[in-house]
């Protein structure tokens, strides 16, 4: 019986390229665990649904389907262009859309940079 809490985790994971076990290693429980969770035979206590929503950089109440709300990077860079107001002006569309580019190539290297730890066995 699948849950939304299950279709969300396995949506996300499968966005983030990685296996139930990487997940699980991720957030300090097994690959059967995830599995349950996605599956909808189990539910993650309060600690690992946690570190589930820091993970995929959510919400508990997205991930428990309380709200529909998931952070996008079209809201971050809203808020970036607030932050890097420049003389009182917020930044142009151009500007927001490198910007965009920028966060994106940064999530790409911390990925890599992350994947590369896990192989090196940091």
């Amino acid at each position: 019986m699948l849950t939304l809490l299950g279709e969300r985790l396995k949506k996300l994971r499968n966005e983030r390229k990685i296996t139930q076990e990487e997940l699980g290693k991720k957030v300090n429980v097994t690959k059967v665990s995830i599995s349950g969770y996605e599956n909808g035979n189990r539910n993650p206590d309060t600690e690992t649904l946690q570190k589930l929503a820091d993970f995929f950089e959510v919400s508990t109440d997205y991930l428990l389907g309380r709200t529909d709300d998931k952070p996008n990077e079209k809201k971050e860079v809203k808020q970036l262009s607030i932050a890097f107001r420049d003389g009182g002006q917020e930044l142009t569309p151009d500007e927001e859309e490198f910007l965009e580019q920028q966060l994106q190539q940064f999530r790409e290297l911390k990925k890599r940079f992350m994947e590369n730890e896990q192989k090196d066995g940091k």
